[in-house]
């Protein structure tokens, strides 16, 4: 397992939003359109984030590795929730949301930004508050989901 701090040449940064969105109205995660990364990346890198909606990515924050979906709805993607693991993400009125308990400790609400790390493209990223320094443990996972694995078998 590597250590990779959020300062790394390697880990590109964006700012998203906190927003509200759904018939909860909870605070969840607004991520960019891959468009409209090259003027929100902070580390100049003008990669695509690598997720799509109901992908299942690692989300690194508190030390912790959390696992959260990639929902859409009309404005774009979203992360509405980080779980302890890849079932609860998938299913996530079964188990606690360590999203919303890590905004809420940290006074985010809808309108405020955080930073969302890069760690391994399409696979890994991690959560910070912007002018904090993360270090996060991140081995590289795999590079596609059994999706994209069937979509190649299937042609």
């Amino acid at each position: 397992m590597a250590r990779i701090t959020s300062d790394d040449d390697g880990v590109a940064s964006v700012r998203v939003d906190v927003v509200r969105s759904g018939g909860t109205r909870r605070p969840c995660l607004r991520l960019p359109d891959d468009d409209a990364l090259d003027r929100r990346l902070e580390s100049g890198d003008a990669e695509a984030l690598g997720v799509s909606d109901g992908d299942v990515i690692r989300l690194l924050f508190n030390r912790e590795t959390r696992y959260a979906r990639v929902d859409a709805d009309s404005q774009g993607r979203l992360l509405r929730g980080a779980f302890d693991n890849r079932r609860l993400a998938r299913s996530p009125g079964e188990g606690e949301n360590r999203l919303l308990e890590w905004l809420d400790d940290n006074g985010r609400e809808a309108g405020d930004a955080v930073l969302f790390d890069v760690v391994v493209s399409g696979d890994a990223y991690g959560l910070r508050l912007p002018g904090d320094r993360s270090v996060y443990d991140a081995d590289a996972g795999p590079r596609g989901s059994l999706a994209d694995i069937a979509r190649d078998v299937d042609g």
